[in-house]
């Protein structure tokens, strides 16, 4: 099996030794995750493109290799492809036939040929000769040059001939890691996570900062979606996830802060504790979520006066968005499930929130501030490799984790409708359920609870979050099913 994967436009324009580092970063990034699925995968760059060869695949590790080729940033479309030894245009149709023919029935087509080397034919000679074959020797509708049902696609490089089987959209952007890291302060709903998502593509390494205002709930939530965001788009590369305690900073801006202000000075707080998580990192831009005028604190007067408080470049991906476009990327990517759920845990709410904050006045009330409350809750963030969530003990809950099927117990499988349609669970002996997380909580109580259930995950993240809340919330018929890694001989 081979596949051709073809660089995002934006890359090929870059000058030879830029172009020559994206490239190598993007066959090093598809090389660290490709070979996780399958170690006999091979990744080779070469100018213009990068090919992929494995043995033949299963069906599921097929889809995974897809998956990870169109959700990797630097790929504008890759192309799966057979290849064949070059002989006469008469062979070339004949190996086209081979293929494309029981596609064609009733559908309309033209032929593609694309040519390098020096050959005794033209790639209209190829088009003209592969068409009229095919056109006379299938049950086509017929050829349209224009608007064709199907596309028949060649490549012919020297004496190789490259018969495309199968086109697939990238996901475009630069190579994860080939620009400097960023530090996104994600919340969880729609906004954060989306702009998450759009630094990622454009290949910024980033890490994220999670400020917690007081739920427990939330940061469940908030991890949740930073590691589906990191594995589905960047888990080429080792990033932090770092969770800042601010409910005593959230405290004493209720004591001590004017009502009309606190909105703002929540912000400048948080852009001051991320600065320092910067610092600590080697990072120099913060990301947000903000949108220009989508909340009284998102005014161009008070997005300037929270901007003062810091020296790092902030970075708004969304700065322009309308909510609308904000949610329908969030349901392209897949974390509008998240955001749909997701707690929110924010006690700062202004009853009549200033819309143009005055520096002057803004320092006024800080000085009636503690700031050592803001220091202390800096010195107490925790840094965690974000693969590393499954590890973590987060509830006091002893949850049981099971390797094998339990006999008359019921197995959920809990990952996201694309990862449970695209990796079906099938368990021999004992009924499975799928019921994504995002549901879990709503349905549960609904469900018959004389039966004991195990939540599934591919990490085993989501379902051991999941089962800890569930059993502390008086259920005590949950556990994990955890299935022994499959040693490979």
């Amino acid at each position: 099996m081979q596949f051709i994967v073809k660089l995002f436009p934006e890359i090929t324009i870059k000058s030879k030794p830029v172009r020559k580092q994206f490239t190598r970063q993007l066959r090093d990034n598809l090389r660290a995750l490709l070979t996780r699925i399958d170690p006999a995968i091979d990744v080779q760059r070469d100018w213009d493109k990068i090919r992929i060869e494995s043995p033949e695949l299963g069906e599921v590790d097929y889809a995974e290799v897809v998956a990870v080729l169109s959700n990797t940033p630097g790929i504008a479309h890759f192309l799966e492809v057979l290849s064949f030894p070059l002989g006469d245009e008469q062979d070339t149709y004949e190996k086209t036939l081979s293929v494309y023919g029981p596609l064609l029935t009733a559908k309309t087509f033209a032929v593609r040929c694309k040519r390098s080397g020096s050959h005794s034919f033209s790639s209209g000679d190829i088009e003209r000769h592969v068409g009229g074959g095919l056109n006379q020797n299938t049950d086509a509708a017929g050829v349209n040059l224009t608007n064709p049902d199907i596309t028949v696609l060649l490549e012919i490089r020297d004496d190789t001939l490259f018969i495309v089987k199968q086109r697939y959209p990238g996901l475009g952007g630069f190579p994860m890691g080939s620009l400097d890291p960023v530090l996104s302060l994600i919340s969880g709903g729609f906004d954060s996570p989306v702009a998450s998502y759009l630094t990622m593509k454009r290949g910024l390494r980033t890490h994220f900062c999670f400020f917690n205002l007081g739920g427990r709930a939330h940061e469940i939530g908030v991890k949740e979606v930073a590691l589906y965001l990191w594995m589905k788009y960047g888990a080429s590369h080792r990033v932090k996830f770092i969770t800042v305690p601010f409910e005593e900073v959230v405290a004493e801006i209720l004591q001590s802060v004017e009502n009309s202000q606190m909105g703002v000075i929540l912000k400048r707080m948080m852009l001051r504790a991320g600065e320092a998580v910067a610092d600590e990192l080697g990072v120099q831009a913060l990301v947000t979520g903000e949108s220009v005028a989508q909340v009284s604190s998102q005014t161009l007067a008070n997005l300037s006066v929270i901007d003062a408080v810091s020296n790092r470049l902030v970075l708004r991906p969304l700065a322009t968005a309308d909510k609308n476009d904000i949610i329908n990327i969030a349901r392209q990517i897949g974390t509008e499930p998240f955001a749909a759920v997701m707690p929110e845990y924010c006690g700062v709410i202004s009853v009549k929130p200033t819309t143009r904050a005055k520096p002057e006045k803004i320092d006024v009330q800080e000085e009636q501030f503690d700031f050592t409350v803001l220091e202390r809750a800096i010195a107490s963030a925790s840094f965690q490799t974000i693969n590393e969530l499954v590890l973590e003990d987060l509830t006091t809950q002893d949850v049981e984790v099971i390797s094998v099927p339990v006999q008359e117990s019921i197995i959920i499988d809990v990952r996201h409708p694309d990862e449970q349609q695209r990796k079906p669970l099938d368990v021999s002996g004992v009924e499975v359920q799928t019921i994504p997380f995002y549901a879990l909580h709503s349905r549960f109580a609904e469900m018959d609870q004389s039966r004991r259930y195990f939540l599934y995950c591919d990490k085993g993240v989501m379902s051991k979050l999941h089962a800890s809340h569930l059993v502390e919330e008086g259920h005590r018929n949950v556990g994990v099913y955890r299935p022994a890694k499959r040693v490979s001989s």
